[in-house]
């Protein structure tokens, strides 16, 4: 049985987190184990699911209020032991120079291009420790 990789996903919009969901799949590239998704409407809930769970990637919405992506990304960087890559969803491209203040590993603009998204986060998969490097292509 092949591993799966778990994405956690932080926006306060249900549809955001569909996207991100429909946009990158099951298995976002073919070298990259399957994905299970996890969700999170709130910094709280987000907190709590990397302490208590393993993430191999997160997805944050730069968007989100009140506490945006950006600015929660550079939180967990500080503040959790092995923090996971982080995917960060900006929502103009001139809001780049912000993500790399953020610390967050990979960037995709709004409106989320499927290809982007899947492309930043197989990318990500691929860099991060344990299951994703087991993975053989199909």
């Amino acid at each position: 049985m092949q591993p799966t990789a778990t994405v956690l996903v932080y926006s306060d919009d249900a549809n955001t987190r569909e996207q991100v969901r429909l946009a990158a799949g099951r298995r976002p590239a073919s070298d990259v184990p399957a994905v299970q998704y996890m969700e999170c409407a709130t910094l709280p809930a987000l907190i709590s699911a990397l302490e208590k769970h393993r993430i191999d990637v997160c997805v944050l919405d730069g968007e989100t209020a009140p506490a945006g992506g950006m600015g929660v990304s550079r939180q967990i960087k500080d503040e959790i032991f092995d923090c996971p890559p982080v995917l960060l969803l900006i929502g103009r491209p001139q809001d780049s120079w912000l993500a790399s203040w953020s610390r967050a590993e990979a960037v995709v603009s709004h409106p989320i291009d499927p290809v982007a998204l899947a492309g930043a986060l197989a990318g990500l998969l691929r860099e991060s420790d344990g299951a994703a490097a087991e993975v053989q292509p199909l």
